[in-house]
């Protein structure tokens, strides 16, 4: 059973309002994560009216299950986007996000905000020979890249090669995005917690939200969101939906505590390890083992391997916080940030990968200056309305034929007469009057049902045993075992019992 993250756990509780009447604004922000609250930041420094729409509580979503670390290249290292692009377009990238990884930096120094900020190197190495990292070294003289190559790790993993870029940072993202908000919330810039916004309409000259509590009418929209709401079919074909883990234990051996940010290539598959301090108590954190969202039979068993991996490694006093993060990964291996379509008014922020809290950061920078007219240097890369099929051709069928046996999965099981009886701690997609209905008994033997229909395109959810949630395999929407939104394009909750028909 999963607990917390570790930056849920080293914060502060918030106390935003919640919206209870209709409003207008010149910008609604659909997100109170980084990316929201830092294209606030930016929108209300020009002196625009905003108004930011938090479901749940600021900075507790993506943000708050992110990794904290703060680097300039990608998750997909450097390599894979000059041989698609080429240097050129790597080059811009880095500059890109040199420039948002820069904002964040003044932002903690200008806003005094207390998130355990730190410079740090970060290291990437493989544990057997690839020619991965000759690849990158020779990537990253090509792109003028400060790095430099190294020989051996001061932390007990195999290692073959690897190099290090310094100037690099790790941080509380969650301390980050709660004191970046306390900062900018006042009468110009309103943010609203426990607003869920349930349907978009746009309309010639505004668009109009119905959120639970109230009504927001604005001049433009930016989903601040990790996917877009709703139904937007040219992103979600070419995104795949991934939850991946993380683990922060407590070690026997103080001296044994890392600097740095370590990325590892064990067996071909990628993980990271750092530390994170907090009022004197140290944490070793290590993330990794991920896997499409709804597509694992025993997603408590990634987070048994980590587990392993590190206590194989070091001597663990305690595993102290388990939890999970989401991530979409384009297909072209870069973010969508921009408006949805020249004519529309409605702004998107998604595509990013692991790299949210940068990328999260350079679309406010990207968004607010276009909203503002005045344009930046990276529109065209990230720009929100391409379609790159030569670019995006093998992922874009990749991830379509997974959705595709995810459908197909869904009409097997409407097949299904009976079932056996739900046993406490066992979750079930039953087949009840012709309806999908999942199937929830908790250890204490209470029983909750709802709809096993995914209420964004249709797709049946899948049992998430290790976070007790409903996860949709096709497009990452993910529900509480009661039904109510966590994470994904969907805007409405499963359907009750008695709202099926």
């Amino acid at each position: 059973m999963f607990t917390r993250s570790i930056w849920n756990a080293h914060s502060e509780k918030t106390s935003f309002k919640t919206l209870d009447q209709n409003i207008e604004v010149d910008v609604a922000i659909i997100g109170g994560g980084i990316t929201g609250i830092t294209t606030a930041q930016l929108l209300k420094s020009s002196g625009l009216r905003v108004a930011v729409l938090e479901a749940k509580e600021v900075g507790r979503g993506t943000s708050g299950h992110s990794t904290g670390n703060l680097y300039v290249i990608t998750d997909q290292l450097l390599s894979p986007i000059k041989n698609k692009y080429d240097n050129s377009v790597l080059q811009t990238v880095l500059q890109a996000r040199t420039e948002a990884f820069s904002l964040i930096a003044r932002n903690v120094k200008d806003y005094n905000i207390d998130c355990d900020y730190k410079t740090q190197s970060m290291y990437v190495f493989e544990d057997s020979f690839t020619n991965k990292i000759e690849e990158e070294l020779d990537t990253a003289r090509a792109a003028g890249l400060a790095h430099n190559e190294i020989t051996a790790l001061p932390v007990p993993v195999e290692f073959y090669r690897g190099m290090e870029i310094p100037g690099q940072a790790t941080f509380n993202p969650l301390l980050y995005v709660q004191g970046l908000a306390r900062h900018i919330d006042d009468d110009k810039c309103n943010i609203y917690e426990n607003t869920e916004v349930r349907e978009i309409t746009e309309e010639n000259s505004e668009v109009r939200l119905i959120t639970t509590s109230g009504n927001v009418k604005a001049r433009q929209v930016i989903h601040a969101t990790h996917t877009p709401k709703g139904i937007e079919v040219q992103y979600h074909t070419v995104l795949g939906a991934y939850r991946e883990y993380g683990i922060a234990a407590k070690l026997e051996d103080n001296s044994l505590y890392p600097d740095g940010i370590y990325w590892g290539y064990q067996d071909k598959e990628k993980f990271s390890i750092r530390s994170y301090e907090r009022n004197g108590e140290k944490f070793l954190l290590c993330i990794g083992k991920p896997h499409k969202v709804g597509q694992a039979e025993d997603n408590e068993e990634h987070i048994r391997k980590l587990i392993d991996f590190v206590g194989e490694r070091f001597r663990i006093k305690e595993v102290v916080y388990k939890w999970g993060g989401q991530h979409y990964k384009p297909a072209d291996l870069l973010p969508y940030i921009g408006k949805k379509s020249s004519s529309s008014r409605q702004y998107v922020a998604t595509g990013f990968a692991t790299d949210g809290l940068v990328y999260g950061t350079l679309s406010a920078q990207i968004i607010s200056a276009e909203i503002l007219g005045k344009g930046t240097l990276y529109d065209g890369i990230f720009k929100a309305s391409r379609h790159q099929p030569l670019k995006a051709a093998k992922e874009f069928i990749k991830e379509n034929a997974d959705v595709a046996v995810e459908f197909v999965k869904g009409l097997f099981t409407a097949e299904m007469k009976e079932m056996e009886a739900v046993l406490p701690g066992e979750a079930k997609i039953i087949v009840k009057d012709n309806h999908k209905i999942a199937v929830h008994r908790d250890r204490e033997g209470v029983l909750t049902a709802t709809s096993a229909i995914c209420t964004h395109m249709g797709c049946q959810v899948h049992f998430n045993n290790a976070e007790e949630t409903w996860d949709c395999p096709c497009h990452g929407s993910r529900f509480s075992k009661t039904g109510e939104v966590i994470e994904g394009p969907a805007l409405r909750p499963l359907k009750r019992l008695d709202e099926l028909t």
